[in-house]
């Protein structure tokens, strides 16, 4: 299942955290004006901690067409932005009411409800200021194409769609095919948007990104699998968060629907079926590779 390769992929994950930190630093300079406890609670849920997996995500798919690594770096921060943003409305009392995320105390908890809620929305609001400036890519398609992905990613029909389907969940029961559709867009849309990203950022043709879109999907699924398993089997600490929250609220899971020992199978041919759809690329695609592996390999 892992890729044969010299790739250090822990090393090339922190490299790509630091970059979107050092962004993220320089964006949210804390201003000398009533604005300051905005910018402190949103350099609270932005920087520091995390995989910082859908940033990488953008890197390594743009590193296969050789795209400029400032312009992913933004375009990859932008990502990060609106991620963190529906963690910090994640963690919210009128949502999940979670206290730790990513290792220390949420926003909410951290600058009080209210400032948690601009954050969010301050976040929210510079992914698409990011990916619109001329710094990011100097083609206006570009930029509109991709501003066009992850405003579909984050509706609807995306995360926004994909919560609400989890909210229902805590007073119905779904089956698998519909626990399937809500990690779709609740999880898998803004991990298919990473890919689709640094192929738009490459000017790669729509039609000429099938394999990616392959490679995303089961990547996405096999990402949810193991979010279940370690909810269960999970540490805490390692975690940084809360864990068995799906199953003390009585939310039909892969994992609850599977059992573990299908469910971890499911997971292994996921990413088998992920690292498949790269078949065309040669190892420009291991670090693609190593991140599907990863996914299932992770212990938090």
């Amino acid at each position: 299942m892992a890729a044969n390769s010299n790739l250090d992929l822990l090393q090339e994950m922190q490299a790509v955290a630091n970059a979107v930190d050092s962004q993220f630093d320089l964006l949210l300079a804390v201003p000398e004006d009533p604005r300051a406890v905005l910018f402190k609670a949103m350099r609270h849920a932005a920087i520091g901690g995390g995989k910082r997996l859908r940033p990488l995500l953008v890197i390594a798919t743009s590193r296969l067409f050789n795209v400029d690594q400032v312009s992913a770096i933004k375009a990859a921060t932008a990502v990060e932005a609106l991620h963190v943003y529906s963690l910090v409305h994640d963690d919210l009392p009128c949502m999940d009411d979670d206290d730790l995320r990513r290792g220390k105390p949420t926003a909410h908890v951290a600058f009080g409800e209210a400032e948690a809620v601009l954050a969010g929305d301050a976040l929210h609001a510079l992914a698409f200021d990011l990916l619109s400036d001329e710094s990011t890519h100097p083609d206006p398609f570009v930029r509109t194409e991709m501003v066009s992905c992850l405003a579909q990613a984050a509706g609807p029909s995306g995360m926004a769609g994909g919560q609400m389907m989890d909210l229902v969940a805590e007073n119905e029961t779904f089956d698998l095919q519909t626990v399937t559709r809500l990690q779709q867009l609740k999880t898998g849309a803004l991990i298919a948007a990473c890919v689709e990203i640094g192929a738009i950022l490459g000017k790669v043709p729509s039609e000429g990104r099938t394999g990616l879109r392959g490679y995303a999907h089961d990547l996405g699924l096999a990402f949810q699998i193991a979010d279940d398993i370690l909810d269960v089997e999970g540490d805490e600490e390692r975690a940084g968060k809360a864990l068995h929250k799906d199953e003390e609220a009585g939310k039909q899971t892969f994992l609850s629907l599977m059992g573990l020992e299908r469910a971890r199978e499911q997971a292994k041919m996921l990413v088998e079926q992920a690292q498949s759809h790269l078949s065309s690329y040669g190892d420009e695609a291991d670090m693609l590779r190593e991140i599907a592996a990863f996914t299932v390999e992770r212990d938090r």
